[in-house]
């Protein structure tokens, strides 16, 4: 862009670059969503836990 020291479209500025979620054509499915990454970190700590458990009552 001339005269300037970054890009309209890529320069990072607030609001530039493609929309996020839904309103982004390259959305798909919605597994790598803040919420969704949250949800599989639970369930992996809780399967920690009860294998933890599974473990010490076994021994």
């Amino acid at each position: 862009m001339e005269g300037k020291k970054r890009c309209r479209m890529h320069g990072g500025a607030h609001g530039s670059g493609a929309p996020p979620g839904k309103r982004n054509g390259a959305y798909r499915h919605g597994m790598r969503t803040h919420e969704m990454i949250e949800l599989r970190r639970e369930i992996s700590k809780l399967t920690r836990i009860s294998r933890e458990a599974i473990t010490a009552y076994r021994s």
